[in-house]
């Protein structure tokens, strides 16, 4: 266990830069809900999600009160509903994100997870149901957050999958139009999808998890941003390798105030703790900003040579100052590009010197993949799994997570302003340089094998 003298000493000297706990998320596994009869499944779902998370709220509030450190949001994650939706119908699928929606704004809390299906290898009647479902779904709900596994460096790339995924995306950006097509920021495709990820809108609860567990998401961007800011202060000259150290103490700091707030909540709830993860989560607010860390490196204009080694720079010093500071390390832990909510990101990408292109050689070095990223509402369903494709490749090779959550806009075009407000933030609509021509390979559909690596049995 921590000692709590110490980290009572790291919160003090984060409070006055703003550090907070991103978010609080609790697992619930769902499957002993599992019912044939539609409204006996939507009632129990409901009941279990009310009696496990009744008191995360105010357990949170008031750890937060009792350490002065905000807690953000909070969050739940279950376990995948597909598993919940064999032999039902894409009626019951839509009631049953209702019964999850339902049972959120209930307990007061943010967000849920777990509108989730694994399909990296095959698609079960209860996945394709869930799959058909997303558009009216999520249309029909506000804080209910999806997510597809449709890759491993086991398994390959189900394309399949990934075309069934991209027509159903397109059409929830359709029926979520008068909303500038928001249904789909709150779905993310995954490669090598993490079973212990508390952030979203790819949060859900994987197997062999507890049956209730908490995980801690914490941030700190803005910690980070000015502990690089003072270093180079101080030495104008200061090297790489030096600034890669300073942001190694800094995560190793906030990784043990997050620890320490997720075993209190836990303790409360009389649930296990999970794992913390130190992802560097970004919000619209300036200086609060992954890629102002960049600049602060050296990086003048995101998106110039040299932005991808930054990337790499502070993925991995994240990385390596959590993992000594905890052994309870998990989730995804690094550093995420989601461009809406990351006001240099953003401003970049407006500029013109940030590129779809060079976001995905990016992310083949950090955290998640391309995330909340507009795109025109001409953007085809081909195009679309296309995308998907590529990011997924640069997972199951990297043996990393990867993910694509992007949004096309019903009658955008590239350049126009989009405003989502609050966490989910604000950016320009861009698109792929060569958006068309993916048209005949994502059709052949089937299986990309996995890469060569993935023997290691």
């Amino acid at each position: 266990m921590l000692a709590r003298q110490a980290v009572l000493s790291t919160i003090r000297m984060v409070r006055e830069e703003n550090l907070d706990v991103r978010t609080v998320t609790l697992g619930i596994n769902l499957n002993v809900c599992a019912n044939p009869d539609p409204d006996r499944l939507v009632e129990a779902v409901y009941a279990r999600i009310v009696d496990k998370a009744g008191s995360l709220v105010r357990f949170c509030d008031e750890v937060s009160d009792k350490y002065g450190l905000p807690i953000v949001n909070k969050r739940i994650a279950v376990s995948p509903a597909s598993q919940l939706l064999e032999g039902h119908s894409v009626e019951t699928a839509v009631r049953l994100c209702q019964a999850l929606d339902a049972a959120a704004e209930k307990v007061e809390i943010d967000l849920l997870g777990g509108f989730t299906a694994l399909v990296q290898r095959g698609i079960t009647p209860g996945e394709r149901t869930l799959i058909e479902s997303l558009p009216q779904a999520l249309a029909a709900t506000h804080r209910v957050c999806s997510s597809f596994n449709v890759g491993t460096t086991k398994a390959g790339i189900h394309v399949d999958a990934v075309n069934l995924i991209a027509r159903k995306l397109i059409e929830t950006a359709e029926m979520t139009r008068t909303t500038r097509g928001f249904g789909c920021a709150k779905v993310v495709v995954f490669a090598n999808m993490p079973e212990d990820n508390p952030f979203m809108a790819g949060a859900m609860l994987g197997a062999g998890q507890p049956e209730c567990v908490i995980n801690v998401g914490v941030s700190g961007p803005g910690v980070v941003k000015r502990a690089v800011d003072r270093l180079v202060q101080h030495d104008p000259a200061a090297t790489l390798d030096e600034i890669a150290e300073e942001i190694k103490h800094t995560a190793f700091r906030v990784t043990r105030t997050g620890e320490l707030i997720g075993h209190e909540v836990a303790d409360r709830l009389g649930v296990p703790f999970g794992v913390v993860d130190l992802s560097l989560a970004p919000t619209p607010r300036v200086g609060d900003s992954v890629g102002e860390i960049y600049q602060s490196m050296g990086v003048s204009r995101i998106g110039a040579p040299g932005t991808t080694a930054a990337v790499m720079l502070l993925n991995d010093a994240v990385k390596k100052g959590g993992s000594f500071a905890s052994s309870a390390v998990g989730g995804l832990s690094g550093a995420f590009i989601p461009v809406m909510e990351d006001h240099a990101l953003s401003k970049a990408v407006a500029d013109g010197t940030l590129t779809l292109e060079k976001l995905e050689a990016m992310t083949a070095v950090c955290s998640v993949g391309l995330d909340m990223i507009l795109l025109p509402g001409s953007t085809t369903a081909e195009t679309l799994a296309g995308i998907i494709l590529d990011e997924a490749a640069i997972g199951i090779t990297n043996r990393k997570t990867t993910g694509v959550r992007v949004i096309p806009v019903p009658g955008a075009q590239p350049g126009e302003f989009v405003d989502f407000g609050g966490l989910f933030g604000s950016g320009v609509v861009t698109q792929p340089a060569s958006p068309e021509g993916a048209e005949t390979f994502v059709n052949r559909g089937g299986q990309i094998p996995a890469p060569i690596h993935s023997l290691m049995n």
